[in-house]
């Protein structure tokens, strides 16, 4: 008759199921020669945070508008194109600015000839009065006549200027480096003055806005520290500006999170995540090398002083510098590897050593 035996299956948890590893009372020396550092689990007091929910926007943004009528001539850039600053965006005909210009430099030379006359005859007028053999009052018109020939000369100076300017308002220049969000005009359109042409953005200087609940405004304005967190990691504010009155509809505060230069995979009209300082608190950090995370589970190699190395599972919080914060499943004064790739390899050298054994 055949007996069956019974299996009976460990309840093994999926991360350490292939990394415990229990070292033999001969090789109880082990952690003084392992092949890796180590470092102590420590208690500190690190930045207490609050997370909120923030709408990424760019500082520089605007709607580049028409400054002079006329008919769209060109347009050199189209939605999402990048432009340099300084680069012409749209060019409107210029036909009537040219000749106004024209008209206005042809009235500065008259004004210079009148100029040039009556200056000649105030001089003969001042000469005679000298002399006395002409009035006073020939002298004053002669005086009145020069000085309006030089006023003359001044006006149409000023309308030449102002001429030029419109003759250079046909030619659209980009204020600054961005992307262009929206195109408002067409090629042959005919604008007005104030007509929106083209819109755009620079993503270089970036932002974040956020609604905070008034209960914590007053603390995030003693600390006025934040970091948002992106795929790349914790961004840290370079300025934390609080609005000072809270919105009547919604009782809550907005707040102007400024970020670095760089755009750090965020883009205007993004929801991303912003921790806010508003005290601090003890919690238990460990060297942030020493994690290891597989998929959506972190775990550490907690080194024993009787020789244990022990892949543990753990749930780690936030991230200060290279230290993180562990909220569960190690305790203060544990020692964990700093190099966990180096511990996994090892752990497996000394299964393979002991199963010859």
């Amino acid at each position: 008759m055949m007996t069956r035996h019974r299996i009976e299956a460990w309840p093994v948890p999926a991360l350490a199921a292939a990394a415990v590893l229990t070292f033999a009372s001969w090789y109880a020396e082990a952690a003084e020669t392992l092949p890796f550092e180590t470092a102590a689990a420590e208690t500190a007091r690190a930045p207490l945070e609050r997370i909120y929910d923030g709408t990424v926007e760019a500082v520089h943004q605007a709607t580049m508008s028409a400054q002079t009528a006329g008919r769209i001539a060109e347009v050199f850039f189209d939605v999402d194109d990048y432009v340099e600053p300084g680069e012409p965006i749209v060019r409107f005909t210029d036909v009537e600015q040219q000749s106004a210009l024209r008209q206005a430099k042809a009235a500065l030379e008259e004004a210079l000839a009148h100029e040039k006359q009556a200056e000649a005859e105030f001089g003969r007028a001042e000469g005679l009065f000298r002399s006395g053999s002409s009035s006073k009052r020939e002298y004053d018109q002669a005086l009145a006549a020069r000085d309006a020939a030089v006023a003359r000369v001044a006006a149409a100076r000023s309308a030449v200027q102002t001429t030029e300017q419109q003759l250079e308002y046909t030619l659209v220049r980009a204020p600054y480096a961005g992307i262009v969000t929206e195109r408002h005009v067409e090629v042959g359109e005919a604008v007005a003055v104030g007509q929106p042409l083209m819109s755009g953005l620079s993503l270089e200087s970036l932002r974040v806005v956020i609604n905070l609940p008034q209960q914590v405004a007053a603390r995030v304005r003693e600390h006025e520290t934040a970091h948002v967190l992106t795929d790349e990691g914790r961004v840290e504010a370079q300025s934390v500006t609080i609005f000072p009155f809270a919105h009547s509809a919604s009782n809550t505060f907005t707040v102007r999170i400024e970020l670095p230069d760089g755009q750090f995979a965020l883009y205007p009209g993004m929801f991303v995540k912003v921790a806010l300082v508003i005290g601090d608190a003890e919690r238990l950090l460990v060297p942030t090398a020493a994690l290891l995370r597989r998929s959506e589970v972190t775990g550490v190699y907690v080194v024993s002083g009787e020789g244990d190395i022990r892949l543990r599972q753990v749930r780690a919080g936030n991230t200060f510098d290279d230290q993180t914060e562990i909220l569960a499943g190690l305790d203060a004064g544990e020692r964990v590897a700093l190099d966990p790739v180096r511990a996994g390899i090892y752990v497996k050298s000394q299964v393979v050593a002991n199963d010859e054994d």
